[in-house]
């Protein structure tokens, strides 16, 4: 019979929840993930993980804690490792600091080593509790779950709009459709992306840079363009020297009609050659591609165009929208290019997660139903 978790078990593991958010920014490709050890229900020892190659949460709150960790209390949000990576595993550490229970929010998704960090300490003799709070400790890591068991991104597909869902007017004009605080809010999860994928439509129109601009930011995500005919300007902003030397850029082709790609690499941007039966970029390749990469979580900020197509290939897990309260009309722009619908059973369903107000704008977050 499996043990039962008691008020402060929980208690110390939304601790160990809120020491992961730490890495929110910072960890890819790696989870996020916190540690708490406890014993005689005081704190002697935490620790998150913040960066690839640096130790993982268990090592920080383990030093920490040193001899007193004996008979103690680990928390952790993710079952240890138990594989040699750019650290020593984990499992060993904390069998080593022989402590009496280790209470694991959720199983590594790695099918490679799922269970096995488990078994570890179980074989050691240590109580093992497994799944409190399993569920937040999933929503902290999507993108990490999501590579390890589907092997693609998770994808966020954020657009901006008015009440009547346009996101820019007939001649491409968009800036700017919502306000400060909803487009700061953008930032964030730019900054929490891995990747920020756009289209060419989005360049040729705004010539945006696509970067983070949050202060004593640790990394900015890679920057992709899907550009099927290879369009994207010399001159354009994701392109300029000091840009790349920030956050480098992929763009992903069908075809080089006008042989653009030598110019293009010299810039210093990476080029794919991913092309479709239609002349298209394979977006689900693109996907596959990046995630073979160690890239966790892309931001979809692009047009109705690849809106669309990123939607009709089943690859948009969130979709974030920003509401305005204005109205753009029928000859504006829409949030996605779709073929016409002729029954109710082909539409996109999506489930409501989230819905604030920021400033006067609207947010609301929305999962994909598959």
């Amino acid at each position: 019979m499996s043990p039962v978790p008691t008020n402060q078990d929980f208690q110390w593991m939304a601790l160990a929840l809120r020491l992961a958010q730490q890495g929110l920014y910072s960890t890819s490709p790696n989870p996020r993930v916190g540690c708490v050890i406890v014993k005689n229900n005081q704190v002697i020892g935490q620790g998150a993980h913040l960066k690839a190659g640096e130790p993982h949460a268990e090592v920080h709150a383990l030093r920490e804690a040193g001899m007193d960790s004996v008979g103690a209390d680990v928390y952790v949000t993710l079952e240890p490792c138990s594989h040699h990576g750019r650290t020593p595993p984990c499992v060993e550490a904390v069998v080593a600091a022989k402590p009496r229970r280790v209470i694991i929010a959720m199983q590594d998704p790695n099918p490679l080593v799922a269970g096995r960090g488990v078994s570890a300490l179980q074989s050691a003799g240590i109580e093992v509790l497994l799944g409190m709070m399993e569920q937040e400790a999933k929503l902290l890591n999507v993108g990490f779950i999501s590579r390890m068991t589907r092997g693609l991104p998770y994808v966020r597909c954020k657009v901006a709009a008015s009440l009547d869902g346009r996101t820019a007017l007939g001649n491409g004009r968009s800036q700017w459709i919502t306000g400060d605080a909803a487009r700061q809010d953008v930032q964030h999860w730019r900054a929490q992306s891995c990747a920020i994928v756009t289209g060419i439509g989005t360049v040729l129109a705004d010539n945006p840079s696509m970067n983070v601009r949050l202060p004593n930011l640790v990394r900015q995500p890679l920057r992709v363009i899907v550009d099927s005919r290879l369009q994207t300007p010399i001159d354009s902003k994701m392109l300029a020297a000091d840009s790349l030397q920030q956050s480098p850029v992929l763009i992903a082709y069908a075809h080089d009609a006008k042989l653009c790609a030598p110019a293009l690499s010299e810039t210093g941007a990476e080029l794919v050659h991913l092309p479709d039966a239609n002349a298209k970029v394979n977006l689900t390749a693109l996907m596959v591609l990046l995630a073979q990469r160690g890239i966790n979580e892309v931001l979809l900020e692009a047009g109705q165009g690849l809106n669309g197509a990123f939607l009709q290939a089943n690859l948009i897990d969130e979709c974030i929208f920003y509401y305005a309260p204005k109205l753009m009309g029928d000859a504006a722009k829409a949030m996605f290019a779709m073929p016409e619908l002729s029954d109710m059973q082909q539409v996109t369903t999506l489930q409501i997660l989230d819905i604030r107000q920021l400033g006067q704008d609207l947010r609301l977050r929305l999962s994909v139903q598959h």
